[in-house]
């Protein structure tokens, strides 16, 4: 199997160091920028100067691109993934071209499939599969949840939507970059997974947040005859009801450590996705609060000049 790989992010780059280096088969990439290509390339991977010379090249594409936006653009731009199948076709033997899944499966070779890790509308998704249907071109929503260390571990979770037979041709190669692969549904339910898990995450963060406001007010009111120290309390809630992902990670590696970098899921990052769930909630007439009330957080974390910064920034705000 040729693999393509389009987006060498901040998880894309990890990602697809991950696949170059269990895949017996060459990996082409491009990004827009020179820089994760060259790294690429030293790793063992082949450079490609466009994305049009990625599907050319590629039975399987992957995509982890920063949003919709972008997805779209990669998607249906002019020179693109959709206008390059319908040049080149569904499938390839030697020089020859079939132009259809029933010819591909015919001739006993596999169509093309394209496997999206980014995080998009669900909106756009189903447009996105519909059409590659129409080419005869398989097309999953894969979109990934855990944190950049687990891309450079290999442990992330991927949320598949799609045709069963597409999901079962793709985890192989998923199973390079991840320990947790999850049929979810047809296509776009890895979207929707993705998109209420990441709401979730958001409102949990800013749980974890206040409660330190909370705390760190208490403590500074007090001083001596409260003497509280917060890496107990905050590890006693850890094991009790209270503990959670977003506290074991988000809590205590960067609310009670004032550490928030750059080159990690940032403040723009998570009103982007958040804005996507809160069009799911809309859609079926849904009044998430909860969410809505991140967003203005994350809105004035924004405002604040904390755009880049890993977004449980947003502690700074209470």
């Amino acid at each position: 199997m040729r693999i393509g790989f389009v987006g060498l992010g901040v998880m894309g780059e990890p990602m697809c160091r991950n696949l170059v280096a269990a895949s017996d088969d060459p990996v082409v990439v491009h990004d827009l920028r020179a820089d994760p290509v060259e790294r690429m390339v030293a790793d063992g991977a082949v450079a490609a100067p466009s994305v049009a010379d990625v599907v050319e090249q590629s039975d399987l594409v992957l995509l982890s691109l920063p949003g919709g936006a972008q997805l779209e653009q990669v998607m249906s731009g002019p020179d693109g993934v959709l206008a390059t199948l319908e040049r080149v076709g569904a499938a390839r033997i030697g020089p020859a071209r079939v132009a259809d899944r029933a010819g591909a499966e015919r001739a006993g070779v596999d169509a093309r499939r394209i496997v999206d890790h980014t995080t998009a509308p669900f909106s756009l998704t189903r447009d996105l599969a519909a059409r590659c249907r129409a080419l005869g071109v398989g097309y999953c929503d894969a979109p990934i949840a855990r944190t950049r260390q687990a891309a450079i571990d290999g442990t992330l979770s991927i949320m598949v939507g799609g045709t069963a037979e597409d999901f079962e041709a793709i985890t192989p190669v998923l199973r390079h970059m991840a320990t947790d692969i999850t049929h979810c549904g047809g296509p776009g339910a890895g979207q929707i997974t993705k998109l209420l898990n990441n709401m979730m995450l958001f409102q949990n963060v800013r749980a974890v947040a206040e409660a330190h406001a909370i705390a760190t007010g208490l403590d500074d009111q007090h001083g001596a005859d409260l003497g509280l120290d917060l890496d107990t309390v905050f590890g006693v809630i850890a094991d009790a009801s209270g503990g959670s992902f977003a506290l074991r990670n988000h809590g205590f590696k960067s609310v009670l450590a004032d550490n928030y970098p750059m080159q990690a899921f940032s403040t723009e990052y998570a009103m982007k996705d958040l804005s996507y769930a809160l069009e799911l909630a809309a859609e079926v007439g849904v009044d998430a609060v909860g969410a809505e009330t991140v967003a203005e957080l994350l809105e004035a974390t924004k405002n604040a000049g904390h755009t880049d910064e890993y977004f449980p920034v947003l502690r700074r705000m209470l």
